[in-house]
C-alpha cells in the first residue's frame, strides 16, 4: 500500500519517524510535513505566500506549509502515484472532544479524505514518555482492518491511543467526541519597550467522563476510533432553527 504520512508536530518529530519506520516494513510510505511544528493550525490552507518544498532524502519532504497543504502538496505535486492511505501523526498528546476543531492533525487526515482517500489522524493520550513503538503496532493493525474493510467515501478516523505498552490495552471501541473543559487564561504582559502583549495559555485541562465517548475509552485503557465526516450533512439541529425562523 502506498502511504502518506505527514503531522502538525513538524517533520522532525518523534512520531513521524517511529510511525515511517514501523510502516515501511510492509508499505511504501512517504513523509510530507511542516518544516516546523504547527500544532492547532486547524483547517488552514495557505494562499498569501509561496510553498516551498525541500527534499531530505527519497520519501522525505517538508513544506513551509500547514497539514492541510502537506497532504495537497504531496498527492499534487510530489507523490507520482496517488496514495492509497493518508496517515496523520503519530501527535505527541491527544485530539480529543473539542480539539478535533483547532487540531493540524485532524486536519490533515480530513483533507485526505475531502480528496477521496482514506486518512487516519493517531494521536497519542500523553504529555511525555512516548510510547511511540506500541502507537505504530496498533496503527499497523488498524491499517490491516480498513484494507480488508474499506472505509465509506468521506469518512476518516480520529484515533487516541492510551500510552500503554501493547499487552496492557484493553481493546478498541469506536466512540464519538466527548466534551473537553478548558480553563483559558489570557495572560497579559509589558515587552522591553512597554507594549502590551497577550499570551494564550491555561490550566491542565479537563473532560466530561460520558460512557461511549473518545475520553472515556481512553481513560479506560481503550484505543478510541471516532469515525468523522469530511463533508458537512443536514443534522437535526436543522427543525430546530426552523421552529426559530418559522420555515
Amino acid at each position: 500500500m502506498i502511504i502518506l504520512l505527514t503531522n502538525d508536530d513538524g517533520i522532525n518529530s518523534e512520531g513521524v519517524k517511529y510511525l515511517k519506520e514501523g510502516l515501511s516494513l510492509e508499505h511504501d510510505v512517504y513523509v510530507v510535513a511542516p518544516d516546523r511544528e504547527r500544532t492547532c493550525s486547524a483547517h488552514s490552507i495557505t494562499l498569501h505566500k509561496p510553498l516551498r518544498i525541500i527534499r531530505h532524502s527519497d520519501r522525505i519532504f517538508s513544506t513551509n506549509g500547514t497539514p492541510a497543504d502537506c497532504v495537497v502538496l504531496g498527492i499534487r505535486c510530489i507523490l507520482d502515484k496517488r496514495p492509497q492511505l493518508v496517515i496523520s501523526g503519530i501527535n505527541g498528546g491527544p485530539n480529543m472532544g473539542q480539539d478535533i476543531f483547532y487540531s493540524g492533525t485532524v486536519a490533515a487526515a480530513r483533507e485526505g479524505a475531502f480528496l477521496g482517500i482514506q486518512s487516519l489522524a493517531v494521536s497519542i493520550d500523553a504529555r511525555e514518555n512516548f510510547l511511540y513503538e506500541d502507537a505504530t503496532k496498533i496503527i499497523l493493525w488498524i491499517i490491516k482492518k480498513i484494507e480488508r474493510n474499506p472505509l465509506p467515501n468521506g469518512i476518516f478516523l480520529n484515533v487516541n491511543i492510551p500510552n500503554l505498552p501493547c499487552g496492557k490495552i484493553k481493546g478498541f471501541c469506536v466512540t464519538k467526541p466527548g466534551v473537553r473543559v478548558y480553563e483559558d487564561t489570557v495572560i497579559e504582559r509589558v515587552d522591553p519597550r512597554g507594549k502590551k502583549y497577550y499570551w494564550i495559555g491555561g490550566a491542565v485541562d479537563d473532560f466530561k467522563p460520558k460512557k461511549g465517548t473518545d475520553f472515556y475509552a481512553v481513560k479506560k485503557g481503550y484505543v478510541s476510533i471516532t469515525p468523522l465526516e469530511a463533508h458537512i450533512s443536514e443534522s437535526k439541529s436543522k427543525d430546530l432553527v426552523k421552529k426559530i425562523f418559522g420555515r
